[in-house]
């Protein structure tokens, strides 16, 4: 592999032509997604560079020119700016606040989400109104590209006055403090600017601030959860389908006249997408003895589409949110003026990640009900789908896991947004609470991964016992391809196994949305 040093300071990093140049330009979901799945780097484009160049520049001249305070720039934070910070210690001002603040705790961030951290950190700081130094960005850049991951812990913010905790993590490696994850090993901040032989970054001016206000770690999970909650979704669909042909279900609650007189959008697009899988089933052309069937069957379009709508309202926040300025103060070099705003508060992010949790919850719930249903011995089905109960239980046990997960998935909906505690000695007097949204609505993701998983094992299982009859062609195409990783269950088996790589299917499985 060729390699190349492209930036201002000595690193290297492979030569992978940058997929994503990092502008002004408004960056999608769909964006981070191809960034983060493929082995590639991101750079800055030249507009991007001359913003943040013309935004520092303006600093210095100002705070040569002025010794009026400016809120984090030449005084104390949160209920210490008061306290006017004379101009030789303005660098060390910004060292201490990245050291004190990096106070977080409780388990590590997963390293996924402290990529996305980084990405969009460097979105942030590339529109030109934070005063931050183009080493600081570049720095941070080679971070990215190297895949050197600080060790950040979930706990400590209060996702209000930006992410305090969590980034001070992100930020301490810059000057040689904290701990990364760098090709599989965990070095000290020390040791990996002597293996890079870099040097520590000094903080200028209002540039610790800038990199600790921000919306970047609940921004990053939440951009993570809604990837996965439209996959999420399609699997859903996909997999309530089979599950309405194993059961011997009616497909006239997917009618399109049905949808046509309450057209929710969602409502109307998972009525088709099930109506256009079991295309061609030999399983629907069959008599129905059943004029009716649960609600976990027939309300999908409903239960699924309102699902659906949720995570396009909260993917349009979220969309805002990435492609926004979110530290404080901002600074308007064209206006000739530094703001102290608000714009670090995560109440957007907040509600949108309790909304999604609800909504994400509902999909495993409504999925759980169709499990139980299969494994019921209900319609010419046996008990627990194993052809020879008692002696085998079959999935009697499987449904229990999805059960337990459900539970603690409506446990975990209980909204962290209407929660808010009072901080900074009074100064910070409400806060979101979004970082703890953030981390519940992940947990449910990884929760629901697992309990479709089970359904669709329970699905495929009863496809077996409506033989030699089959469902539709693309579904059939499905089953036989999951079968190569999971077979047919004959009798008891181990079935933790069966469950991770179902789940493992689901999760690397390309479906048409």
């Amino acid at each position: 592999m060729a390699w190349k040093n492209s930036l201002t300071y000595p690193v290297i990093y492979p030569v992978l032509e940058p997929t994503h140049f990092i502008s002004p330009e408004p960056l999608s979901l769909t964006d981070l997604d191809r960034v983060l799945r493929n082995p590639s780097v991101i750079g800055l484009s030249p507009e991007a560079i001359g913003r943040i160049v013309r935004c520092r520049s303006y600093l210095d001249n100002k705070l040569a020119a002025s010794s009026h305070p400016i809120y984090g720039i030449n005084t104390g934070f949160g209920s210490l700016y008061h306290q006017n910070i004379d101009r030789e210690n303005l660098e060390q001002l910004q060292d201490n606040l990245v050291k004190s603040h990096a106070c977080g705790t409780g388990p590590e961030v997963p390293h996924e989400i402290v990529a996305l951290m980084l990405f969009l950190k460097v979105q942030s700081l590339a529109y030109g109104y934070s005063g931050v130094q183009l080493v600081t960005v570049d720095r941070l850049i080679a971070h990215f590209n190297l895949r050197i991951l600080p060790r950040i812990f979930e706990m400590g913010s209060l996702g209000a006055s930006g992410d305090l905790a969590p980034l001070a993590h992100l930020a301490l490696p810059l000057i040689g403090q904290g701990e990364v994850f760098y090709a599989g090993n965990r070095y000290t901040g020390n040791e990996l600017l002597n293996m890079m032989s870099w040097q520590p970054i000094r903080f200028q001016a209002k540039e610790g601030l800038a990199l600790l206000n921000g919306t970047q770690f609940m921004g990053a999970y939440a951009a993570w959860c809604l990837v996965h909650a439209r996959r999420l979704l399609t699997w859903a669909n996909y997999i309530a389908a089979l599950s309405l042909d194993v059961f011997d279900g009616r497909t006239e609650p997917f009618d399109a006249n049905v949808q046509r007189i309450r057209p929710h959008g969602g409502q109307v697009r998972v009525g088709h997408q099930v109506l256009q899988l079991l295309r061609g089933s030999e399983l629907q052309r069959q008599p129905k003895r059943h004029v009716q069937d649960p609600y976990s069957f027939r309300c999908v379009p409903q239960v699924h589409g309102a699902s659906a709508d949720t995570i396009g309202f909260v993917a349009a926040t979220v969309t805002t949110e990435i492609n926004s300025v979110t530290d404080n103060p901002v600074i308007f070099p064209d206006q000739d003026t530094i703001i102290s705003g608000g714009n670090f508060h995560g109440q957007p992010l907040a509600l949108g990640l309790d909304f999604l949790a609800i909504a994400l919850a509902e999909l495993g719930s409504i999925s759980e009900r169709r499990t139980f249903q299969l494994i019921s011995g209900a319609r010419e089905l046996p008990n627990y789908l194993v052809a020879t109960p008692g002696i085998n239980s079959g999935l009697m046990i499987p449904q229990y896991t999805a059960a337990s997960l459900v539970s603690q998935n409506k446990q975990l909906c209980t909204p962290a947004s209407v929660d808010s505690i009072v901080s900074s000695n009074g100064q910070e007097d409400h806060v979101s609470m979004g970082a703890n949204a953030a981390t519940k609505c992940y947990r449910i993701v990884q929760n629901l991964y697992a309990i479709l998983a089970i359904e669709w094992i329970t699905a495929t299982q009863a496809l077996h016992f409506r033989r030699p009859l089959r469902t539709s062609p693309p579904l059939e195409q499905l089953v036989h391809t999951f079968r190569q990783q999971v077979p047919f269950i004959e009798e008891d088996r181990l079935l933790h196994n069966d469950l991770q790589r179902a789940e493992k299917f689901l999760k690397e499985t390309n479906l048409e949305p």
